[in-house]
């Protein structure tokens, strides 16, 4: 009996929480297909937000304009913390150790004394705008990148990149054929963390878009005074099905790649 309760409030307890994580997104789909303006009354089926959502030039530029920033941001953001995580496990124990804690500050510090910090900075030498968002954007991706391919560095065998060196191959060519394909997992996790940082960013890009650029997340701001258009629930809805769609791939791909491999073995 003891069991049996157990069990059913440890599902109860699950299932809470996977209500109030899913049920806001749930409301939000079906607001997405709602023939009414009203957040609380149902005035029908529709996909008119759908159509309105590409014919709106303003949502459509935010929309451009968050996807080139975190896309470029994400790329030398993954460049430059796979080249200083690199630089960073080659140092001596006490520097490697202040380099770390050094990355750390970054991602502890609140985003509003980033964000502030930023921009004073950036005034002193550019103009803010684009330029100084997608700096802004790098300087707080890094870290990120540099925790992600970390722990791949410490699992690396390096044993394999001196026994190309020692058959010929020059640093340069042991570096893309032995070093980066096992740091390619941490790579890409990297680069997806970053970007999802900065599609999801607002404080810093707030205090550093400087007038006339703005992002999906700073519009939406911008649009709470006015109140939210129905075509906003029609992209998020549209961000939230390709994000569940990329996470299905990524769960399925490398399971079924393992299940083909296991097969082709037991054929071999």
């Amino acid at each position: 009996m003891v069991e049996k309760l157990k069990g059913f409030l440890s599902r109860f307890y699950i299932g809470l929480i996977i209500l109030f994580l899913y049920a806001p997104i749930l409301v939000l789909v079906a607001l997405s297909f709602n023939n009414s303006r009203s957040r609380v009354t149902w005035g029908g089926f529709t996909l008119q937000w759908y159509g309105k959502l590409f014919s709106n030039g303003q949502i459509m530029e935010a929309l451009v304009t968050t996807l080139v920033l975190a896309t470029v941001s994400a790329l030398i953001a993954t460049v430059i913390g796979v080249l200083g995580a690199l630089g960073i496990h080659a140092m001596r124990q006490k520097n490697y150790q202040i380099m770390m804690i050094c990355t750390n500050i970054p991602l502890l510090n609140a985003d509003i004394v980033t964000g502030i910090a930023l921009m004073l900075w950036f005034v002193h030498f550019i103009p803010l705008g684009f330029g100084s968002v997608l700096l802004a954007h790098i300087t707080f991706n890094i870290p990120y990148v540099i925790l992600s391919v970390m722990p791949k560095i410490r699992q690396m065998n390096v044993s394999l990149y001196e026994a190309a060196r020692d058959l010929g191959a020059n640093a340069v060519y042991a570096f893309f054929k032995v070093i980066l394909p096992q740091l390619a997992s941490g790579i890409v996790a990297g680069f997806f963390m970053a970007f999802t940082m900065s599609m999801d960013d607002f404080v810093i890009t707030y205090f550093t878009k400087g007038a006339g650029v703005n992002t999906l997340s700073t519009m939406i701001y911008g649009e709470i005074r006015k109140g939210i258009k129905p075509e906003m629930y029609a992209l998020s809805t549209m961000i939230f099905v390709f994000v569940f769609v990329v996470l299905l791939a990524a769960n399925y791909w490398p399971a079924k790649k393992a299940e083909i491999q296991k097969t082709a073995g037991y054929e071999a």
